[in-house]
């Protein structure tokens, strides 16, 4: 039944637009540095309804719950790992009370983050033990009002394949997204088509994947060229989901450089690779969803992936980004062996 609601607007619209960060944007009202912004929706959950609020306003079709961390790995560093339930509940409830009454029909995601720890074979977590922690948010995002479920910011098949299971047991449609670095790989080495084979063995429970957060847009739209070149399910949705440029220190702030010109192309390219669900991530306001929502509802006009356009659009890509683009568009060329890394997962914002 979740799946056809999401399903039916997508029809109705010919794509989905997801809303912007929530870290960056609660920093912005107050949120200290190091402070779980999770706990906000027991503290202060008017300013949490105010940003979804915001982008909503700003024209998104889906809004992500104010869970991402919201998991007992994460919330033990501050002692709260007893509070899952409460915290995702009220998460899914003030992000669905914002959806509810948009006189429109508006999407809310359950967001579920890493736990931050490194799973088994390479690190110490067992495999069935995040399967547990994960269930133990989904169930209650589920229980919270969400229509979907949003697996995000992750690096490994493993521990995406532990929150996939744990979705699983919902019964809510999953989207699943990985970040890609520097080499269009993720921190543990994968590539995109490893997340589109992962995905394709998880449907229909998995109704798409794609990226988000990683360096910047200019990076994300090089991953989505890869995943269009990795289709293997053509009832799967494509997502892109990236940072609003490159952050950047202005004194002691850090801001981002995307401005909302620019993370309107992005958004018009992201559609133009076939992807159906477009947002932002760190960095990205309401302006800048404002932006793109004007964009993709005035253009229907595709735009063509030309390599340089795209980095004078949207900022310069490593060249092992640019090399992993090749790398897709050549079937001649073997992509490298991802190689495995024993790196800690960075908190999307």
């Amino acid at each position: 039944m979740q799946t056809e609601k999401i399903i039916n607007l997508l029809n109705e619209k010919g794509y989905l637009l997801a809303d912007g960060a929530t870290g960056t944007n609660l920093f912005d009202m107050g949120l200290e540095s190091g402070y779980p912004p999770e706990l906000w929706n027991d503290e202060k959950p008017e300013l949490v309804s105010s940003n979804h609020k915001n982008f909503i306003e700003a024209g998104s079709d889906i809004i992500l719950t104010n869970s991402f961390g919201a998991n007992k790995y994460r919330l033990a560093l501050h002692n709260c790992e007893h509070r899952v339930k409460e915290i995702n509940i009220a998460a899914g409830r003030i992000a669905r009370e914002n959806a509810d009454s948009s006189g429109r029909t508006v999407l809310v995601a359950g967001s579920i983050g890493p736990t931050g720890e490194i799973l088994q074979p390479i690190g110490p977590l067992a495999i069935q033990d995040a399967v547990s922690a994960f269930t133990d948010q989904a169930m209650a995002l589920k229980k919270g009002g969400c229509d979907m479920l949003w697996i995000e910011t992750m690096s490994s098949v493993e521990e995406m394949d532990a929150a996939i299971k744990a979705a699983q047991k919902t019964d809510l449609p999953t989207i699943c997204t990985f970040s890609f670095d520097t080499h269009g790989k993720s921190m543990m080495g994968l590539e995109p088509k490893e997340l589109a084979i992962l995905a394709d063995k998880n449907k229909p429970a998995v109704i798409g994947y794609g990226a988000n957060c990683g360096i910047g847009a200019s990076e994300l739209i090089g991953s989505i060229m890869c995943f269009n070149q990795s289709i293997i399910n053509d009832d799967q949705l494509i997502v892109a989901k990236g940072n609003c440029g490159i952050p950047e220190f202005k004194g002691t702030e850090i801001e981002y450089s995307g401005t909302p010109e620019m993370m309107a192309k992005y958004a018009l390219y992201a559609r133009s690779l076939g992807a159906k669900i477009i947002g932002g991530c760190c960095g990205t306001t309401h302006v800048h969803v404002k932006a793109m929502s004007e964009a993709l509802s005035g253009d229907s006009e595709d735009t063509n992936f030309e390599l340089n356009k795209v980095i004078e659009d949207l900022g310069e890509m490593t060249k092992g980004n640019i090399q992993m683009i090749n790398n897709y568009l050549n079937p001649n060329t073997t992509p490298e062996k991802p190689e495995r890394k024993r790196r800690r997962r960075r908190r999307g914002a």
